[in-house]
């Protein structure tokens, strides 16, 4: 088993003080907690990408990067990539770079994104919000296995032999799928054979129990192994002395948070139970 950290850079006030740490301190503070977790032995740190005033990772590649030189073994990942909203030639290029400059520590974890603000910056309808990661998955998969791409979508010209550089060090590139709480995502992915990521934003991680069986279903009908088919599970959590420290550490910027998303997506306020 493997363990890291997952961060989006967050710069929310501190409800209690108000106290809010610049964009540019807050970004020196990401890049010397991915080195702590380098030198204390944690597995991987994943950047997530979101266009919002909160965070300060709409660029996790270039983190990732900055992080690259400052560590020795520590797996670099994104969390996730929003590849709806995104070119997959692009990505691909990327993460190949970050390979590179990490000498084979790179990984992407794709997914459609819990937050919809990359669709409308970008120019994508959001009623396309599935078929866009379907065909941006199947694109990106091609690019992994063939230097000259031939591919033809809905969403995106055609390539017609066009070579994509740079390689990755790493052949394949590991490449997850990271999925919500549609049974459908976690089909597509044990079809596809891929690592699956389970972002659990909310609620028990018990619920989440039968639709990793259907993903790892899905996979054996694919005729893919059971070694192949990997789970990582992405959850919101704190550290404390003890439960009820971290318990009253950390709520009051959770519920914050949380109830202005909310506000927004439909979601109740957040409450202590």
């Amino acid at each position: 088993m493997q363990i890291g950290v997952d961060s989006f850079g967050a710069i929310i006030s501190d409800p209690v003080t108000g106290i809010a740490l610049s964009p540019s301190q807050r970004m020196q503070n990401l890049l010397e907690e991915i080195v702590l977790a380098d030198q204390v032995g944690l597995d991987v740190f994943g950047i997530g990408e979101h266009h919002r005033s909160e965070f300060v990772d709409s660029a996790p590649v270039v983190i990732l990067g900055a992080a690259a030189t400052r560590t020795n073994d520590i797996r670099l990942s994104s969390a996730v990539t929003v590849l709806s909203a995104a070119d997959p030639v692009r990505v691909f290029q990327e993460f190949a770079t970050l390979d590179l400059i990490s000498q084979g520590r790179a990984e992407i974890v794709a997914g459609r994104g819990s937050s919809v603000e990359a669709f409308p910056l970008f120019g994508f309808d959001l009623d396309d919000y599935d078929s866009l990661f379907a065909e941006k998955l199947d694109l990106l998969l091609k690019i992994r296995e063939n230097t000259h791409v031939h591919w033809t979508g809905k969403h995106r010209p055609p390539l017609t032999g066009q070579v994509v550089y740079p390689r990755p060090l790493q052949d394949p590139l590991p490449i997850w799928v990271g999925v919500g709480g549609t049974p459908a995502s976690f089909v597509r992915a044990g079809t596809l054979g891929l690592p699956l990521m389970v972002a659990i934003i909310g609620g028990e991680p018990k619920r989440f129990r039968p639709l990793i069986e259907l993903y790892r279903e899905a996979g054996r009908r694919a005729g893919h192994s059971a070694e192949k088919l990997i789970v990582g599970l992405h959850a919101i959590g704190f550290l404390g002395n003890t439960t009820q420290e971290a318990a009253d550490d950390f709520y009051p910027e959770y519920a914050h948070t949380l109830t202005e998303i909310g506000k927004e997506r439909g979601w109740p306020p957040a409450t202590r139970s």
